[in-house]
């Protein structure tokens, strides 16, 4: 084998034009170009500096370098985004009034990609949880995560968790794993911040389109997100043509532990898998004395026993007992109730009375599963910190404020990347982003010129090359926004 340096047309990381067409497709590059104006013709768009960035993000790009380095070789792709300087620059030039213009360019082109969704084959993607089909119902979940530094940044403190950097709180949407909305905050700021809960909420609602008919709203969170200001907030954002239905996480004190004391052995019903399914009763005892319960766990209402002041007086209260684990044993984690008793307990605050159009969905145990459905975010958390959201680049607040944002649109391109045109491929429908790179992103391909066209050409004994171009095709036939 003999080495030489003369090759001709190579481009690494081909697979990025696959996010960047999608971005075109349902004129997110269009729009956030709008946002900065056209400036002077020499300069560079900077819709297309930002899209470029989110595209490289998306795939694997984890600092301002690396995006300039992995966007180098697509100038013959779809042309040049810019120097790591002309990113910063950019990103320097976001001050609020460009954040709330930006969200309003995300929220028409998710507008766009959403109708598209609604006239592919299978049609939007409703979620599914205790195996009943939520027709019609938008899920936001909001959740905290901790972004670790290990330099100093600004805004960077101690966080309650013991470590040091950011504390970010997040708003996705269960349905297909968007990111809604990311609120960059200190590492010190509180868990159940009211006002930040709010911020979130206001911030996912402008994000989400209304096609002018009635639409129906659930937003979970865990504990929280249990602050009078916040259901309040969550009770006022109902309309005559939007239902808002909440489940939150809620915090077991005295009057709590004293009402489950109170609640009779009947009143438990086996829990819930995600399935719909129960685990198989067992009988203790003989005759009629004996006591069928499941080992699992159950669920009980405990709606009317636990009453507190300033709360929603259409509030329910479903609680949920398992076994306790040997790790919370070891932990310490174990009041003297569940000492006592043998048992865990949670509870779930929600205003869903039913849910019209769905059975069951009054059940206490069908409402403790929905609001278990709501770990799902973690999943979408631990993405969005895979894709640009666990790094933050500069010691600029202001910068890296800009970057929370541009990973929020990297999550939007890889997830709309697989709604559009992925739905129907076994693995890469709903593939992780390390996945997504492995198989598309960074795969490299030769750029050539024929017949006055450009070619960009993979390799052809690659397993998922195939569905690379059948993606390329799908994307083009896609109706031209306006």
């Amino acid at each position: 084998m003999e080495l030489t340096a003369d090759g001709k047309g190579l481009v690494a990381n081909a697979g990025v034009v696959v996010l960047r067409k999608t971005a075109d497709a349902v004129g997110l590059t269009a729009r956030i170009g709008e946002v900065f104006g056209p400036g002077r013709v020499e300069r560079i768009c900077r819709g297309a500096v930002l899209v470029g960035a989110a595209s490289a993000i998306a795939a694997g790009a984890r600092n301002l370098s690396q995006v300039e380095r992995m966007l180098a070789g697509h100038t013959g792709t779809f042309g040049s985004c810019g120097s790591d300087s002309t990113l910063w620059r950019t990103l320097d030039s976001i001050d609020e009034r460009a954040l709330k213009r930006l969200s309003r360019a995300r929220a028409r082109s998710r507008r766009t990609l959403w109708r598209l969704l609604a006239a592919r084959p299978g049609g939007f993607p409703w979620l599914q949880a205790g195996g009943k089909r939520l027709h019609g119902w938008v899920v936001v979940d909001l959740d905290a995560t901790i972004v670790g530094c290990h330099s100093r940044k600004q805004n960077a403190t101690r966080t309650y968790k013991g470590g040091f950097g950011h504390h970010h709180l997040g708003g996705w949407i269960a349905n297909t794993g968007e990111a809604l909305s990311i609120l960059p905050r200190p590492g010190n700021a509180g868990s159940k911040t009211a006002t930040d809960h709010i911020t979130v909420l206001d911030e996912a609602l402008t994000q989400i389109p209304d096609e002018g008919r009635r639409s129906k709203l659930l937003v979970r969170i865990d504990g929280a997100g249990a602050s009078p200001d916040t259901v309040s907030h969550l009770e006022q954002l109902g309309t005559t043509r939007r239902r808002v239905a909440w489940t939150i996480g809620w915090t077991i004190a005295t009057l709590e532990e004293k009402a489950i004391k109170a609640l009779p052995e009947r009143a438990w019903a086996p829990y819930l898998d995600q399935d719909g399914t129960i685990a198989p009763p067992i009988h203790y005892g003989d005759g009629t004395h004996g006591e069928t319960r499941s080992e699992y766990g159950h669920v009980a209402e405990l709606t009317g026993l636990a009453k507190r002041p300033g709360w929603p007086t259409s509030m329910r209260l479903i609680v949920r007992r398992v076994p306790i684990a040997p790790r919370d044993k070891a932990a310490g984690k174990v009041t003297a109730l569940e000492k006592a008793t043998g048992w865990k307990y949670a509870i779930t605050a929600t205003n869903i009375g039913r849910m019209r159009g769905i059975p069951g969905t009054n059940q206490p145990r069908w409402l403790d599963v929905l609001h278990r459905h709501h770990a799902v975010v973690e999943d979408h958390v631990r993405a969005a910190k895979t894709t640009g959201l666990g790094l933050l680049p500069s010691t600029s607040w202001r910068i890296n404020t800009a970057w929370v944002l541009l990973t929020g649109i990297a999550r939007d391109l890889d997830v709309w990347t697989r709604l559009l045109a992925f739905a129907d491929h076994e693995l890469l429908a709903k593939a992780e982003p390390a996945t997504m790179r492995e198989h598309v992103y960074s795969l490299p391909a030769r750029l050539a010129r024929h017949a006055r066209r450009r070619w960009l050409r993979f390799d052809r004994d690659h397993p998922h090359t195939d569905a690379i171009t059948t993606t390329w095709h799908r994307l083009q036939v896609l109706p031209a926004v306006t």
